[in-house]
């Protein structure tokens, strides 16, 4: 696929519960998260993807930076924070037929929907805090068959043809360049997003998807269909002409098999001094223990 110039940069976020809550609630008795027990963040790593993308947007004449997101209706609102802080709008992949995806029934539904929308640059973050399996970014290269940097943690340049990015390694970084399009997930270690600004905020914090249209009240429908830029749009399942038994739960081959919530209490307190005899008596327990040795 040859480029003549980038317009439109997708970047994947995903609406996630905060897991620094985690309840015995968390889990549903089929395995999978139960989204409704508890509060809902952008995904982290997601964060750093809109800036960098937003990077490019800055470098880019003409460029646009649009969020695609998967999830319940609920999930316009990390398309709305993306426009607060310098997205220029956003789609909604939402309906019963997703539910319980895994990463393969996820990077193909978003692959689905990608090709409907056509971008120049698609930009992740390297994993998702309720998963922590870093395989949505690269599964969705594979399928549109498109190069993939991963792990990026610098812009260092970008024009019609090609991207170069510092990459974050466990020994060290590198430079990569890669032919465009691509698809390039982000480490936590790169920029921090840009903040909200407070004119977008005044400009966009009217955005709604199609279903949150359908259920405004009329005068909100007619202020915001004289205002083409507050339209998030939604897809449904039938709008990206997907295989079925590819999504959702019928589509995902991995299958939890048990939960177990681990609670971690003190039963007792113990206070020790800097005396040799208490340090010895504490090395003697935590040995005895197996914590040590």
């Amino acid at each position: 696929m040859e480029m003549e110039k980038i317009t439109k940069i997708v970047v994947l976020a995903k609406q996630v519960p905060d897991t620094r809550n985690v309840g015995k609630d968390a889990m549903t008795p089929e395995g999978t998260v139960n989204r409704a027990a508890l509060a809902a963040i952008f995904n982290p790593e997601d964060l750093n993807a809109l800036e960098m993308a937003l990077q490019m947007k800055d470098r880019i004449e003409g460029a646009t930076v649009h969020i695609l997101t998967m999830g319940p209706q609920r999930a316009a609102d990390i398309i709305r924070e993306a426009m607060f802080r310098g997205a220029d709008g956003g789609y909604l992949l939402s309906g019963r037929e997703f539910a319980g995806s895994d990463t393969l029934a996820t990077s193909y539904a978003l692959s689905c929907a990608l090709r409907k929308i056509e971008p120049d640059i698609i930009v992740a973050g390297r994993q998702a805090i309720d998963g922590d399996t870093a395989q949505v970014g690269p599964q969705v290269a594979e399928k549109l068959g498109l190069p993939q940097i991963t792990y990026a943690e610098q812009l260092i340049s970008i024009d019609d043809k090609e991207i170069t990015v510092k990459r974050r390694l466990e020994r060290g970084t590198e430079v990569v360049v890669s032919s465009l399009p691509a698809v390039i997930t982000v480490n936590s270690s790169a920029g921090e997003c840009r903040p909200r600004n407070a004119k977008r905020i005044m400009k966009f914090k009217y955005a709604l998807a199609s279903s949150e249209l359908a259920a405004a009240t009329p005068e909100a429908q007619q202020f915001i269909a004289e205002r083409p830029y507050l339209q998030i749009v939604e897809f449904a399942a039938a709008d990206v002409d997907p295989d079925p038994t590819q999504l959702g739960l019928a589509g995902s081959p991995t299958k939890v098999k048990k939960i177990e919530n681990v609670v971690f209490q003190a039963k007792e307190a113990k206070c020790y001094t800097a005396a040799d005899a208490d340090i010895e008596s504490l090395m003697v327990e935590l040995i005895s223990s197996h914590t040590l040795g």
